[in-house]
C-alpha cells in the first residue's frame, strides 16, 4: 500500500516558477517508476514527465526545457520544478507511482497509485 500527497501548487503569473512535491508513504521501498500528469477542465489526463528508479527522465514536448523532474528516495519525495510557466500549463497536476513487489517463485504484486492532485493556475 502506497499513499501519495502533492503539495506546492498555487496561482502564479506567466513567466514565474513553482515547485511541486509528491510525498510518498507506506511501502515506498517497492516503488519503481514515478511520474507527473496533468489534466485541464474538459481535457484528458496527459503525461508531463517520468523518472525511473535509477533517475532516467522523459518529458512531454510542451514542457521540455522548462520543467525538471527529480526524486529523493531517502526522503520518499518526487519533485517537479516548473519554470517559465505559461497560461496553457494551468491544470491539476497528479503524482503517479508504479508499485512492484516480487517474492519467491510466482509471488508478485503490481499496482499504480495516484495522488489527489494539486491545482496550478498561471494567469495575469
Amino acid at each position: 500500500q502506497v499513499q501519495l500527497v502533492e503539495s506546492g501548487g498555487g496561482l502564479v503569473q506567466p513567466g514565474e516558477s513553482l515547485r511541486l512535491s509528491c510525498a510518498a508513504s507506506g511501502r515506498t521501498n517497492n516503488i519503481n517508476d514515478m511520474g507527473w500528469y496533468r489534466q485541464a477542465p474538459g481535457t484528458q489526463r496527459d503525461l508531463v514527465a517520468t523518472i525511473t528508479k535509477d533517475g532516467s527522465t522523459t518529458y512531454a514536448d510542451s514542457v521540455k526545457g522548462r520543467f525538471t523532474v527529480s526524486r529523493d528516495d531517502a526522503k520518499s519525495i518526487m519533485y517537479l520544478e516548473m519554470n517559465s510557466l505559461k497560461p496553457e500549463d494551468t491544470a491539476v497536476y497528479y503524482c503517479r507511482a508504479d508499485y512492484r513487489r516480487v517474492g519467491k517463485g510466482w509471488d508478485r504484486e503490481q499496482a499504480v497509485f495516484w495522488g489527489q492532485g494539486a491545482q496550478v493556475t498561471v494567469s495575469s
